[in-house]
């Protein structure tokens, strides 16, 4: 696939001065499986370097741009302009999926389009592009290829996701993953109301109400973030 990289730089109006890391960048750990060159390593690394760069100029732009909103607001907008179907959809913009190296198992089952190795992709990509260009390139790509939407995230409220901030909101906080449990349902099979508690271990956030689980589990959200956020 090297003779694609030439394709992807026309994409990405970048030319990387050696493709090594770039092609590390493309590599989805599936693929180890699959070849013999020992040298070859996955994408991982790279990722967890693109999402701390990532963090932080998605911050600084947020920071600058809407400088009367408080931390808790922020990071409503952050987590959503950087989670997973964010990132996926701008990777499968960028047409990634045609670049990675990936396993024939991996690629049957819709690798190429996954939304969860689409959003890796584009934090390995942006891990790439620090380590060959710098943090400056880094801002000027993700203001082309990613920020270009949050006027529309901000303005729609699009940002209003309460699981997904409130997970953003834990996971920099405390290093946890919030979890879900149905508590009870009342009424009958055509109008159930659902009681959902939020947890984060054993220790209960919020309770929420809903006719789904689903609701219950947004308002319990809800109400978990109201309380974090007025500390």
């Amino acid at each position: 696939m090297i003779q694609n990289y030439n394709d992807l730089e026309k994409i990405l109006n970048l030319k990387f001065p050696n493709t090594t890391n770039l092609e590390t960048a493309l590599t989805h750990r599936s693929f180890l499986n699959e070849t013999t060159d020992q040298n070859k390593k996955s994408n991982e690394r790279m990722e967890f370097l693109g999402d701390s760069v990532l963090q932080f100029l998605t911050s600084k732009y947020l920071y600058n741009k809407y400088p009367n909103d408080p931390e808790g607001v922020l990071t409503s907008f952050r987590a959503a302009t950087v989670n997973t179907i964010s990132l996926s959809n701008e990777a499968l913009r960028l047409n990634l999926g045609n670049f990675l190296f990936m396993s024939k198992g991996e690629e049957s089952t819709g690798g190429r389009t996954r939304p969860y190795i689409m959003a890796n992709s584009f934090e390995a990509l942006l891990g790439c592009i620090y380590l060959e260009f710098g943090i400056g390139t880094c801002e000027d790509f993700l203001n082309r290829e990613l920020f270009y939407k949050i006027d529309k995230i901000v303005t729609k409220k699009e940002y209003q996701d309460p699981k997904s901030s409130l997970q953003e909101i834990t996971q920099e906080k405390f290093n946890i993953t919030p979890t879900y449990k149905v508590l009870s349902e009342e009424g009958p099979d055509h109008n159930k109301n659902f009681t959902a508690g939020v947890f984060l271990e054993t220790k209960k956030l919020a309770e929420g109400s809903g006719s789904s689980k689903k609701k219950a589990e947004e308002n319990a959200a809800k109400k978990a973030l109201e309380d974090l956020t007025s500390k």
